[in-house]
């Protein structure tokens, strides 16, 4: 290089992680960047005077808003670990002229299992069987439930057949599931490629399916989409799985007056609204194990994606989707495509 001058190494922030530091991320960029780790989650502790330093930004569960974006002077993109981006303004980055991605290419097969798990085990009615056999002590095996589905004679609705949810239909097929799938943003065809039968509304879905598995973004068209109305739209005795996005749930109040009528017989949700949870009474419901309740709410704490595998992959793709974008000016996945 001219004059001897060294090259300069870009700066690739790190605003927050979930798995400790950022050392695989530094692997994976050790001959172009330098990683700046904020190590924190509250936009407000973001230092200004280094995040005018960055050529790059990885973001996990902090905030990123017109607060912070405007000190980004030097950002060439900004890249979120995990797939969904609502605590990011991409509004305000575009104004600022900074592209945005997110990170959907990891965890696909752990929250298809995540799904599957949960439609075989309420349908099955594993967690009340296992609730109620706490308290049997003078007979066992004639204590059955009833209904039933055999999986063959049972209807699953799958709104959302992008990759997880195709990947849902996938595993659905080997259980002799009639599938259903809902998605209009698919092309023609994609229902005989995959293998379900494509349904143009939303609400025959529901009408239709014993079980229905939400697999859709969370935007302007799907936040609160389940709502009393809707889920009055379920056929009676529905089982509702969610391990997409929280936001689709219009709060607690319809699920628990569907719940306590029977009309939703049991729900798996991996995501909720609110994390961790507020108070309320159909959680304080399921927390005490109430009689009502028994074995028909099932929640895991937003973990659907993970394996060991999964996060790796979740950092490596994040990391190097940063060093695509600083070596070669190239940005996948960007948001809006």
């Amino acid at each position: 290089m001219a004059g001897g001058e060294a090259k300069r190494r870009w700066i690739v922030g790190v605003t927050d992680h979930m798995m400790g530091p950022p050392a695989l991320e530094a692997e994976v960029l050790r001959d172009v960047a330098d990683i700046d780790f904020f190590d924190t989650r509250k936009e407000e502790e973001l230092d200004p005077e280094r995040l005018a330093r960055l050529d790059a930004l990885l973001v996990w569960a902090t905030p990123l808003t017109r607060r912070s974006i405007p000190h980004l002077a030097r950002c060439r993109g900004v890249v979120r670990f995990g797939v969904g981006y609502d605590k990011i303004d991409v509004a305000a980055l575009t104004e600022a002229g900074i592209p945005f991605a997110n990170n959907p290419d990891y965890g696909t097969e752990e929250v298809a299992d995540h799904a599957l798990a949960l439609i075989l085990s309420l349908q099955r009615r594993l967690w009340e069987h296992d609730s109620r056999a706490r308290t049997y002590t003078t007979s066992w095996q004639n204590n059955t439930l009833t209904p039933l589905l055999r999986g063959s004679e049972a209807t699953v609705g799958v709104v959302g057949v992008g990759r997880i949810g195709t990947a849902v239909v996938n595993r659905l097929k080997s259980f002799g599931y009639r599938i259903l799938g809902y998605d209009p943003h698919q092309p023609p065809g994609h229902e005989k490629a995959v293998g379900y039968r494509r349904v143009r509304r939303l609400d025959e879905l529901l009408a239709e399916s014993d079980i229905v598995t939400f697999h859709c973004p969370a935007n302007a068209e799907t936040r609160g989409l389940l709502d009393a109305e809707r889920l009055a739209r379920f056929k009676p005795g529905a089982i509702l799985v969610n391990t997409a996005r929280g936001e689709l749930l219009a709060g607690y109040d319809a699920l628990e007056a569907a719940l306590r009528s029977g009309h939703i017989a049991a729900a798996g949700l991996d995501v909720l609204p609110t994390e961790p949870p507020r108070p309320h009474p159909l959680l304080d419901a399921w927390r005490t194990r109430e009689e009502w309740l028994a074995g028909r709410l099932v929640i895991t704490p937003h973990n659907a994606f993970h394996s060991d595998a999964a996060g790796v992959e979740m950092r490596r793709n994040a990391a190097e989707t940063v060093r695509l974008l600083l070596e070669d000016g190239v940005l996948r996945n960007r948001i809006p495509e």
